[in-house]
């Protein structure tokens, strides 16, 4: 069996290499097209847009991986079953089922070295890419905010502290306004409970004026509402929220605490926490669903195990973002919206597995 295994694994990374190297020169390809518009658009320099899909290749890695790993394993077996190597290992006493285990063995492997790779390599990467994308393309001025627990925004002529900003209903809660003349003095400053966008400006309720006074010191005044302009919208005051690829595992689930400690909902983050630790799995889930594919098919040849493995591994995606969605509604806890797919997935494996004669 130790001769048995290194083959395999020979084998399996040998294709595992082309068919991800294929794939990922394919989704590159079209990653270049779509957006090659937009930095033209902006006069960026190619320069700019090859670090953009450099920094962007690891994640698209991880999110190829599993398709590669069952195409891989279709072809790997289709070949084997055509050149009639399983029909020789099964006379020499060899199951199936042994014959599956090494490659089970290197998918467990892969796993881990992709759950790895997604909390060492992914994050700094998309936080690059995403970073290009927001600066270079999309203009956005990150140097306008500070401080990572309120929202501190630098405005033309004034400093804005937001405690919280609610971007559906336009509020700003517990805010303070600090505005300066040409020499950078301090000429006024506003603290207030709330601030709602009417749609032209800005009404602030229950809070205090201090404005300074041409003899010197500042004068105060307390007021339930009034009614102010500002140049800033409230879209700017919309600080980019980090996606879970720029985020590691732990990452996020500091992340989803200090959300919960604010009195925000976390739902979102603890159901993309869930889904870093069920993805890399979904290697094993291919392992386990191409084998008895290629094995299965009697007439069509590969073409026809690929294009039904690949069907599969679609139908997975789907299934998990259909759960995923329900987790975020809170019609599932976190942990069932991230790892019903896998379960389901992972038995229906077993099954398929358990049709094929031994």
């Amino acid at each position: 069996m130790k001769v048995l295994t290194k083959y395999f694994c020979k084998e399996f990374f040998k294709l595992l290499l082309v068919v991800l190297t294929v794939s990922l020169s394919i989704y590159l390809i079209i990653e270049f097209v779509q957006r090659l518009y937009d930095f033209l658009g902006v006069h960026a320099p190619m320069r700019v847009m090859f670090l953009f899909l450099l920094y962007k290749t690891p994640f698209i890695i991880t999110q190829m991986l599993p398709v590669s790993t069952l195409i891989v394993i279709i072809v790997m077996f289709s070949l084997m079953k055509k050149n009639n190597e399983i029909t020789a290992m099964k006379a020499s006493g060899i199951s199936i089922f042994e014959i599956s285990k090494p490659v089970i063995f290197v998918s467990i492997v892969v796993a881990a070295i992709m759950f790895l790779f997604s909390e060492l390599i992914v994050p700094y990467a998309s936080s690059r890419s995403n970073e290009i994308w927001n600066i270079e393309v999309k203009e956005r001025d990150p140097t306008r905010f500070y401080g990572h627990d309120y929202i501190w925004y630098r405005g033309t002529d004034a400093f804005y502290m937001i405690r919280r900003f609610d971007s559906k209903r336009n509020v700003m809660s517990d805010l303070s306004l600090y505005f300066f003349d040409k020499s950078f003095q301090l000429i006024k400053r506003i603290d207030a409970r709330k601030g709602i966008w009417t749609g032209h400006n800005w009404k602030i309720r229950k809070g205090i004026v201090q404005e300074a006074k041409e003899e010197g010191g500042f004068s105060l005044m307390k007021f339930d509402e009034i009614q102010i302009e500002l140049p800033e919208r409230p879209e700017v005051f919309v600080r980019p929220v980090r996606k879970p690829e720029e985020m590691s595992y732990w990452q996020l689930k500091r992340y989803a605490e200090r959300v919960r400690l604010e009195g925000y909902d976390d739902t979102e983050y603890l159901v993309d926490m869930n889904i870093k630790l069920a993805l890399p799995l979904v290697n094993l889930l291919m392992v386990l669903i191409g084998i008895p594919v290629a094995l299965g098919i009697k007439r069509g040849g590969t073409p026809l195990a690929v294009s039904l493995g690949v069907g599969l591994c679609f139908l997975y995606l789907i299934n998990l973002g259909f759960l995923r969605s329900l987790g975020l509604s809170g019609l599932l806890p976190p942990v069932l919206a991230a790892w019903s797919a896998n379960v389901i997935f992972f038995f229906l494996g077993i099954y398929l597995m358990m049709r094929l004669r031994a």
